[in-house]
């Protein structure tokens, strides 16, 4: 944090030292524009931003990229630029606009005893419009954004309906991918479930500017969906692209339009929005056995708020709604015998339940080594990983510059980092592996990446399913629930709403 409030004013040094001539002229010796720090005192000066509220907005992070563009838009004025170009020019290219300005035959004119040419009323509102946009796209970019949690695999941490705010400046907003897209919208147009809202070029590369904090294990984290690179238009981010072709062929899939539709190919910032739990950092070994998480060869912190399947075994047929809403079950299932049913439950209020009279039995659900073994379950690969959702790995989550020994018999764990995340080419022939038309039998990792699961933990389709998340997959962390409605009784839960994210 101390160093990013210290580059910053450095950086603003750069446009600031390109208005030599306007300081000059403006009385103040043209030498001081390229003092750091300084500069920006004289700066505020000389547009009359003195007050104490401007230089804490300047050393806010990210605010403050929004104030500098305020300021040379002031400064602009102070030399009779007010027409809409001219103070489009000086917010977006200062470090080319404010030279030309300096060239010119202009005078400075103080901002406190210069009368301002009035503006007529659409253009009034013009303005207001304008940065009411810029400001709320800077924000919603660089500082926080607002998200609905669609599922239930955060249950009971987060709940479907939860309305979050999102920080992007903990972990450091994301320098965005694709530059050019309909403001306000993810990957898709308003009014339409098919059309992008983007245009795929440029495409920039993979920046973050600094955060306020690292990446922990257990923090709620937002990203965007790795498997969504690939998207059926029927299907979306519902059933992921590797599934469908897992299922019907990859050549089916691709050509049957009544059932599949187009197939659409999406950047990673206009990826489908997940929350999950981050479980591993780069560089731990996770390991699952009968359920419970291991990591580094210990058991990992067990969360209260964690749910898993249990079999409830009761006298009857039926359990009244009045008590399910006491224990807050929300996810309930009859199984064939009529006296038996599969809840989603926490493991104290498992405890609870098995103590009310008409329950025969409460029991965990464990999918046994061996079992459930499924093309579905990461790395997809059934021959040489027999895993499944409750006795999985060990797994060692890739981490920048180790480098890994790959052999046809290991490859699956690694094949999407190298050719989709990492941009290589792969290769298996003849029992040998080529990178970029190389034989290789070992790979160095360009990026951290994480390890992610739901705390609905038999209700999440997460990293037991689709693998590692990438470190530039990772938008920010939610912070606090604004809102939070049940959508089954069309109601707010306000016991719910206004909470902070644990």
């Amino acid at each position: 944090m101390l160093a990013f409030i210290i580059i910053v004013p450095i950086l603003f040094t750069i446009p600031i030292a390109l208005c030599w001539n306007l300081f000059k002229k403006a009385g103040q010796k043209g030498y001081y524009s390229i003092i750091p720090f300084f500069n920006l005192y004289i700066f505020s000066k000389i547009i009359n931003w003195q007050k104490w509220w401007c230089y804490v907005f300047l050393i806010f992070p990210y605010i403050n990229f929004f104030v500098m563009m305020l300021m040379f838009i002031e400064l602009a004025k102070c030399y009779g630029k007010f027409k809409l170009w001219e103070v489009v020019c000086a917010a977006l290219i200062p470090y080319i606009y404010m030279p030309i300005i300096g060239f010119q035959n202009v005078e400075y004119h103080d901002p406190r005893t210069t009368v301002r040419p009035k503006k007529a009323p659409v253009r009034d509102w013009l303005d207001s419009i304008i940065w009411a946009v810029v400001a709320a796209l800077i924000i919603r970019t660089f500082v926080f954004e607002a998200y609905r949690i669609p599922s239930s695999s955060m249950e009971k941490s987060l709940l479907v309906g939860d309305f979050l705010v999102v920080s992007k400046i903990n972990y450091g907003p994301r320098i965005p991918n694709t530059p050019l897209s309909f403001p306000f919208v993810h990957h898709t147009l308003p009014w339409s479930k098919t059309t992008k809202s983007y245009i795929t070029h440029p495409q920039l590369p993979y920046r973050r500017l600094p955060g306020i904090c690292d990446i922990k294990r257990n923090d709620p984290i937002v990203f965007n969906f790795p498997a969504g690179d690939t998207v059926s238009e029927v299907y979306q981010s519902n059933v992921t692209y590797y599934q469908l072709i897992r299922r019907y062929g990859r050549e089916r899939v691709n050509n049957d339009k009544t059932n599949f539709g187009r197939i659409i190919t999406r950047p990673v910032d206009k990826r489908e929005n997940y929350v999950k739990r981050v479980i591993a950092m780069p560089g731990d070994t996770l390991q699952i056995i009968d359920g419970i998480v291991y990591i580094n060869g210990s058991i990992g912190e067990i969360l209260p708020n964690i749910q898993h399947n249990y079999l409830v075994k009761i006298t009857g047929t039926n359990i009244n709604s009045h008590i399910l809403d006491k224990y807050d079950i929300t996810e309930a299932y009859r199984t064939a015998s009529p006296n038996e049913f599969i809840f989603n439950m926490t493991e104290s209020v498992a405890k609870e339940f098995e103590k009310q009279p008409f329950v025969i039995s409460v029991t965990r659900m464990i999918a046994k080594e061996g079992e459930d073994v499924s093309q579905e379950i990461f790395p997809n690969d059934t021959v040489n990983f027999k895993w499944n959702v409750d006795n999985f790995g060990p797994i060692v989550i890739p981490k920048e510059g180790v480098t890994v020994s790959i052999n046809p018999q290991n490859i699956a764990l690694y094949d999407r980092v190298i050719t989709a995340y990492e941009h290589n080419d792969l290769k298996v022939k003849d029992g040998k592996i080529y990178i970029n038309g190389v034989e290789s039998d070992s790979y160095t990792f360009k990026m951290d990446y994480y390890w992610m699961m739901g705390d609905n933990r038999h209700n999440s389709q997460d990293s037991r399913f689709w693998g590692y998340v990438p470190i530039d997959h990772i938008v920010g962390k939610p912070i606090f629930v604004w809102l939070s409605m049940d959508t089954n009784k069309g109601k707010i839960r306000f016991n719910k709403t206004f909470r902070v994210v644990k």
